[in-house]
C-alpha cells in the first residue's frame, strides 16, 4: 500500500506544472548495494570447486522492498537470501547513512528532530493516528494496534532500507516519517531511478498540529537533513497521492518540484523531486 503523505498542509494549491527536464530521463547503473544482494553467476574454472563459487544470478526484479508502503510487493526470500556473502552485509548495513544519528533541526515551529520508531515505546500513539480518518483515508491502516504492528515490523526487522521515525516538534512526538531508499524500492520501476535517491513518507498527527504552515516547514527541515546527512543522495523524492491536493501544495511550497504523474499499483501518484542542485533556489 503506498500512503499519499497525508495531511502535510491545509488548504487546497496550485495544480502542479509538468516537468519535462530531461535530468529525470537518465539511465544510470545500479547502485553497489543493489548489487552487493546478488552475485552474478560465474562458470567454474577447470579444476576449481564449484561449490565455492556463488550461483546467483541478478534477478529482473531488482528494486525489491518489504520496508515501505511503496514497497507492498514482498522481497525476494528465495535460497540466494542464504548465500550472501560478508561483503554484502556491509554493504546493506548503513543504507540510509543512519538517521539516529543525523541531529535536530531548527524550524520556524521549535526544534525538530528524526527519532527511529520503538515498538513497545511508540505503536500506540502511531496507531491513534493511522486511526484518524483523515489520514486513514490515504495511508489504509485503521483499526487495532496489531495492523500498526504489522506494518511497522517490516521495517525494524528489514536491512534498513527503510527506516520508521517519530517527529518530534520541540519536545513533543506528532508526525510520522518514513525515510526509505527509494532506488532500492518498487517505487523505482516507476520512475527513472538514480542511485541513493532517498523517499519520504509522511503523516502529521492531531488535527491541532495540522495547518498554518506545518506541514511546508517540516517537509523542508527533514528534506535538509536528508541532504545534509547522505552526500551521495542527489534528490529526495515524494509519491502523495493526485487527489491529496494539500500534500501537493505542500510539497512544492518546501522546494519539491512536479515531476511527472506515476500509475503505482495503488494510486496514482504526484512524483515530487527535491534536488540537491537547487536547494537553495526553492
Amino acid at each position: 500500500m503506498a500512503p499519499a503523505d497525508a495531511h502535510t498542509e491545509a488548504g487546497a494549491g496550485p495544480a502542479p506544472p509538468t516537468d519535462t527536464g530531461a535530468e529525470d530521463t537518465l539511465d544510470l547503473p545500479l547502485p553497489e548495494e543493489l548489487l552487493a544482494l546478488f552475485e552474478e553467476e560465474t562458470p567454474a574454472a577447470p579444476g576449481e570447486d564449484a561449490s565455492a563459487t556463488p550461483a546467483l544470478s541478478l534477478p529482473s526484479n531488482t528494486s525489491v522492498s518489504s520496508a515501505s508502503p511503496a514497497s507492498s510487493e514482498p522481497g525476494d526470500a528465495g535460497p540466494a537470501a542464504g548465500r550472501r556473502t560478508a561483503t554484502s552485509s556491509a554493504a546493506l548495513a548503513d543504507l540510509l547513512d543512519h538517521p539516529a544519528d543525523w541531529g535536530p533541526a531548527t524550524t520556524p515551529a521549535g526544534v525538530f528532530q528524526l527519532v527511529p520508531v520503538r515498538l513497545e515505546r511508540d505503536l500506540a500513539v502511531i496507531s491513534r493516528w493511522m486511526n484518524d480518518p483523515a489520514v486513514a483515508a490515504f495511508w489504509e491502516l485503521a483499526g487495532s494496534e496489531a495492523v500498526t504492528a504489522d506494518h511497522l515490523r517490516p521495517q525494524l526487522d528489514g536491512d534498513g532500507r527503510s527506516v520508521p521515525c517519530l517527529g518530534v516538534l520541540a519536545g513533543i512526538p506528532m508526525s510520522y516519517w518514513e525515510i526509505y531508499r527509494a532506488d532500492l524500492d518498487p517505487l523505482a520501476r516507476h520512475y527513472p531511478a538514480r542511485p541513493h535517491d532517498t523517499g519520504i513518507h509522511l503523516l502529521i498527527g492531531g488535527v491541532n498540529n495540522r495547518g498554518r504552515g506545518a506541514g511546508t516547514t517540516l517537509l523542508r527541515a527533514v528534506s535538509d537533513l536528508v541532504l545534509d546527512n547522505r552526500p551521495l543522495c542527489a534528490r529526495v523524492v515524494a509519491e502523495p497521492d493526485l487527489r491529496n491536493t494539500p500534500s501537493v501544495s505542500a510539497f512544492l511550497s518546501a522546494g519539491f518540484r512536479f515531476s511527472a504523474e506515476v500509475e503505482l499499483p495503488d494510486k496514482r501518484a504526484a512524483l515530487m523531486v527535491r534536488d540537491r542542485t537547487h536547494r537553495a533556489q526553492l
